[in-house]
């Protein structure tokens, strides 16, 4: 049977009314969705130094030569970089991602740098994959790319050593600033009680980054 044109136009727009995401919906990042490595240039820009502020956060997370530190989502490896030259030759830093295009990228990077003190690690959404234990686990601007948050922090806890730190930073909500949009941020008081269900104890914040908030964080052994 042939449909009439002008109904046949009818039935398609109403399906598509239909199959349409609710308004603003189709602009949302779905929990879990991973940074892109083909715009990693986007992470670096020539101030990030500044309003990053490495240096203090490494000495807020108590960094220093022959530390043993973990890069958790270390991207391109513009933190492990940094991490690398402050333990220096007698420390170690694990540069973990769970996506091999990034692995592939923090590699190159540290044969350029010449650093002999890192090594890439593979992990998984919910383990971090860290054969040996360290001191300091950092999580930088990865949280909301997490799929289970509260298993992956409980696997890195299970991988510091006594009196082991945890640092994670992330972007503030506040419309400030570089980083993602709104709905791609976590608010300070997820993180704490997602670290807390997974057996780590908030021991203090770092107010110095103007964009970001910094929570460090032990195993609670209470």
């Amino acid at each position: 049977m042939l449909v009439p044109p002008r109904l046949l136009a009818a039935a398609v727009l109403a399906l598509a009314i239909t199959m349409a995401p609710p308004a603003g919906q189709a602009q949302q990042r779905p929990h879990g969705r991973l940074f892109p490595p083909q715009d990693l240039g986007l992470l670096e820009g020539p101030d990030r130094d500044a309003w990053q502020r490495p240096d203090q956060i490494m000495d807020f997370l108590e960094i220093a030569e022959g530390s043993v530190v973990a890069d958790i989502g270390a991207g391109g490896g513009w933190f492990t970089i940094r991490l690398a030259r402050r333990v220096g030759p007698n420390g170690r830093v694990y540069a973990q991602d769970i996506q091999p295009e990034m692995i592939g990228a923090i590699e190159r990077r540290v044969e350029r740098e010449g650093l002999k003190n890192v090594a890439t690690v593979l992990g998984t959404p919910v383990h971090p994959n860290l054969t040996n234990p360290v001191d300091v686990v950092l999580i930088v601007e990865t949280y909301y790319e997490m799929e289970d948050p509260r298993t992956l922090l409980r696997n890195v806890r299970n991988s510091l050593k006594p009196g082991g730190r945890v640092g994670i930073v992330e972007f503030k909500k506040d419309g400030h600033g570089p980083g993602p949009p709104m709905e791609g941020r976590a608010d300070p008081e997820t993180v704490i009680r997602d670290a807390e269900a997974a057996g780590l104890r908030l021991e203090g914040r770092g107010d110095f980054l103007r964009y970001q908030y910094l929570l460090k964080f032990v195993v609670d052994n209470r």
